[in-house]
This record gives C-alpha cells, sequence and structure tokens, in this order.
C-alpha cells in the first residue's frame, strides 16, 4: 500500500500520496491542496520545497556526497574531463569513444563566433563587468542561430547544446578583454577545452600564450567540479525560464544573470578578498577567526559552510588537494594559501565552527585556483558560469521533454494594504 500524508486544517483532514526518489528521498505530493482545501503552503527561500522531479544530480548533505548521473563526483574528478563530464550530465551516460570524439570534435568546429558578433563588443563600455556581457552576448548569439530557437528533435538539441558549450569560453574572453580594452582572439583548432580558454584570455598579437599543462589540468577539474549541482539558485531559474517554452539561449542567459549574485556564484571572489585583506593588514590567523566570533564586529567567515552540505563540501576535498598541488608545481608561493590552510585548521577542530557546520565550502578553494591561473576577481563569476553550462542545459532539457509540464507560477501570501479608495492628486 502507497504511503500517505495527512494534513489537518479547518476541522478537515486531506490526504496526499507521498512520492519517493530512487536515492529513497521522500516528499509530499500537494498538488492538489490549494483546490481541495483553499490553503496554500509557505516556504520561503524554497528551503523545503521540491521544484521538480530530476534525473541528473544527488546531493546528499548530511554525508557529503555529490554524484552526476549516479558517478560518484570523487571518480569523475579522478577519471574524467570537463567535456567527458559534460556528455555525461546532458545525456545522462558517459560517451563511448566514438560519441566523445564527435562530441569534442564539433566543440571545437563551434568555437568561433559569427563575425559579425565580434562588432557587437565594442557596445561595451571597457569598464563593464564581464558577467554582464556573457549574458547579453549569449542572448545576442541566439539571433544568429534562428533555426535552433525551436528544438524539434535529437539533432536540433545536439548542435544547440554543442554551440552554448563551446561558444560560451570564446565569449567568456572576450568579455574580458573588452572589459580591459584589448583586441578579440580567435579559437585555434588542436587545443582542448581549458587550453583554448586560456590560449583565448590571454595571447596577445605579438605573443602567443601557452598555459602549463598544471594549467590545465587545474582549470578542467574546476569546471568539471562546477557542471551541475541540483536546484541552486542559477539553475532553478534556467528552469523556470524554461518552464514559460523560452528558447536554451534565453534561459542559460537568465541562468547567468542569477548567477552574478554575490550570494551564489560570487562566494570566491568573496573569499580572495577575505585571505588578500588578512594578509594585507598583517592580522594573524587567530586574530581575524576571534573578530569572527564577536557578533558586534559585522566580520564574515566567507567560503565556509554550506546551505546543503551539513558536514563536508566533497568538492572543497577535491580542490584543496589540486590548489596545494599547482601552487607546488608552479612554483607560487603565495601567502594566501598558508592563510587558508590556517583557516581551516581552526574551523575543522573548533567547537565554534563545528557547532554551526562551518566548514571549508568549494569557494574557500576556487579562488585560490583561479588566482593562481591569473584569472582577475571579476572574472571568478564568468568561470563559475562556464563550469555550470552542461547542468543548465540538461536541466533546460528535461523541462524541454516533458510534455506534460506547466508553467512555473509560485503563489504568494500577500501583506500589502486592504482595499482602499483612489485619492485625488489635490487631496493627497
Amino acid at each position: 500500500m502507497s504511503e500517505i500524508a495527512r494534513i489537518e486544517v479547518g476541522g478537515k483532514v486531506y490526504e496526499y500520496p507521498v512520492v519517493e526518489g530512487t536515492e529513497g528521498e521522500k516528499g509530499i505530493d500537494i498538488l492538489k491542496f490549494r483546490a481541495d482545501s483553499g490553503y496554500i503552503t509557505l516556504d520561503e527561500g524554497f528551503g523545503n520545497t521540491g521544484s521538480c522531479r530530476s534525473a541528473i544530480t544527488f546531493i546528499d548533505g548530511g554525508k557529503g556526497i555529490l554524484r552526476y548521473r549516479g558517478i560518484p563526483i570523487e571518480q569523475l574528478a579522478e577519471k574524467s574531463s570537463f567535456v567527458e563530464t559534460s556528455f555525461l550530465v546532458i545525456y545522462g551516460h558517459l560517451p563511448n569513444k566514438e560519441e566523445l570524439k564527435k562530441f569534442s570534435m564539433s566543440l571545437t568546429q563551434e568555437a568561433p563566433l559569427h563575425e559579425n558578433i565580434h562588432q557587437n563588443f565594442n557596445g561595451f563600455s571597457t569598464n563593464g563587468h564581464p558577467m554582464a556581457i556573457l549574458s547579453s552576448m549569449i542572448n545576442a548569439m541566439s539571433t544568429y542561430h534562428p533555426d535552433l530557437l525551436e528544438v524539434d528533435g535529437d539533432e536540433q538539441f545536439y548542435s544547440a547544446a554543442v554551440r552554448l558549450i563551446s561558444k560560451v569560453r570564446t565569449i567568456a574572453a572576450a568579455a574580458y578583454r573588452t572589459s580591459k580594452g584589448l583586441p578579440l582572439n580567435y579559437p585555434k583548432k588542436g587545443s582542448n577545452y581549458a587550453k583554448n580558454f586560456l590560449e583565448l584570455m590571454f595571447s596577445n598579437p605579438h605573443e602567443q600564450h601557452v598555459p602549463s599543462e598544471e594549467a590545465i589540468k587545474a582549470l578542467n577539474l574546476f569546471l568539471l567540479l562546477h557542471a551541475d549541482h541540483e536546484q541552486n539558485c542559477s539553475t532553478s531559474t534556467v528552469r523556470m525560464v524554461a518552464s514559460s517554452g523560452a528558447n536554451m539561449f534565453t534561459a542559460c542567459s537568465a541562468g547567468v544573470c542569477a548567477l552574478w549574485g554575490p550570494l551564489h556564484g560570487g562566494a570566491n571572489m568573496a573569499v580572495l578578498q577575505m585571505l588578500e585583506d588578512i594578509e594585507k593588514n598583517g592580522v594573524s590567523v587567530n586574530d581575524y577567526v576571534n573578530r569572527v566570533k564577536d557578533k558586534k564586529s559585522g566580520i564574515k567567515l566567507m567560503g565556509f559552510g554550506h546551505r546543503v552540505y551539513k558536514n563536508f563540501d566533497p568538492r572543497a576535498k577535491i580542490l584543496q588537494t589540486a590548489a596545494k598541488n599547482l601552487l607546488d608545481k608552479m612554483h607560487i608561493q603565495d601567502k594566501k594559501l598558508e592563510i587558508a590552510q590556517e583557516l581551516a585548521d581552526i574551523a575543522l577542530h573548533d567547537e565554534y565552527f563545528i557547532e554551526r557546520n562551518l566548514y571549508p565550502n568549494v569557494d574557500f578553494y576556487s579562488g585560490l585556483i583561479l588566482s593562481a591561473l591569473n584569472i582577475p576577481l571579476d572574472m571568478f563569476t564568468v568561470m563559475f558560469a562556464i563550469g555550470r553550462m552542461p547542468g543548465w542545459i540538461a536541466n533546460w532539457k528535461e523541462v524541454h521533454d516533458n510534455k506534460k509540464g506547466k508553467i512555473s507560477r509560485p503563489r504568494q501570501i500577500y501583506t500589502g494594504p486592504t482595499e482602499n479608495d483612489f485619492i485625488a492628486r489635490d487631496n493627497r
């Protein structure tokens, strides 16, 4: 017999089915609750609301588990690449040799932008934020591919997905160079995804940038670890926009805008700024931690804790090792890494942080890696967007393929004035 949940309100009892996911997660299907009772449920911030059923990513925050399509993130970080993982996230299975070869070649072929798009960058201020340019240009790019605005079939979807994943790095690099008043670069054949991006970012007419293998490996890992993360703010935004029937380009552009917020994609920037402030001001880590504990100081510890993970962030464990290896192999003596390690050690052993589940998260170490790669601070969130693109596309596809899906339309509890009359201007 199926499990039933009962809600008693207004002297009446209403029964609703309990749904269960493949990993044992349970939820109450209250779709008909308002129609039955006249009540709605209120969950500000959607912290306990399931907005969809998805087969892409599984997270167990209590156990520190993250899996893409069932595969543990630790295995993918060790054995896979960003391109291969992108295919997995989007299509639900690891590609065979032929599928991976085709996918990789398609990404290489689609990297260049339509020449007219280059002219669009000239319309932005040299002080323009790269995230604003990225969002605008993803939408602008859609005008050059009108045949992909209405995805009808596997081939059209493949073409749209490949174009977005491939061209977002080209747009991102161009956005950075536009913001600095530098000439734009063209993608090169024969370079893998991460290498190509670094070349696009840092090459100049008089000098071709040659990224080190350590840099390429670190960037590839950064992108892979950010490929998807369940129903976060930006992914939920993509799904909501997609529910209206909006095309893939528009929905992903909206995802970029949501990611721009400092409480979402800007967290790794805040971490680096914190570490730089500690170093610049010559404050000891212990003193800084004591200031954090003092509520009156107004000082926050950035890059610690997570809304979903309660004990540890599995991505942070992977990036902690990667950050140390990258700086060691590049012979970078970075005081910020020492400060970061001291902070991490204190947080993992101090009762104040243990009681509050404040442990290093993925943003804590990703900022160090991006800094070591010479990625400018205002590009940190752009890097996040490049990595998250496969997840946004996969979630857009789930919404698009659900023919019984409805447009997202949350309810609200109104708290404004009750009915009152219009007052003539002379009487106000």
